[in-house]
């Protein structure tokens, strides 16, 4: 059984920083491009950053572009979105998503070619 779970959300102000982890479970880590994703209340999910399956890519949302950075660890199966400078419009549920189909360089950034998710981790920003 798939599992991935989120850890890392919280509460911080504006500015600040925030390291998510996504743990993986019940799958081959380094055969998974992987992804985050994130929805605001009243807000479609959307894109934030993905990972390749080889680690040599990664891709990001514009508004994130020079504030986040995600890493991978496939010895731990574990994801990570470092994120700093946050702000207010930060402030919403942090999915980390895993896909199969994607290999070697190819970064995912549609919701729809992602096999598996996780439940989620807030985070929330004050200004």
């Amino acid at each position: 059984q798939v599992q991935l779970v989120e850890s890392g959300g919280g509460m911080v102000q504006a500015g600040g920083s925030l390291r998510l982890s996504c743990a993986a479970s019940g799958l081959t880590f380094s055969n998974y491009a992987m992804g985050w994703f994130r929805q605001a209340p009243g807000k479609e999910r959307e894109f934030v950053g993905a990972i390749s399956q080889s680690a040599t890519n990664t891709y990001y949302a514009d508004f994130v572009k020079g504030r986040f950075t995600i890493s991978r660890a496939n010895a731990l199966n574990t994801v990570y979105l470092q994120m700093n400078s946050l702000k207010s419009e930060d402030t919403a549920v942090y999915y980390c998503a895993a896909d199969s189909v994607a290999v070697g360089w190819i970064v995912p950034i549609i919701p729809d070619e992602y096999n598996y998710w996780g439940q989620g981790t807030q985070v929330t920003v004050s200004s």
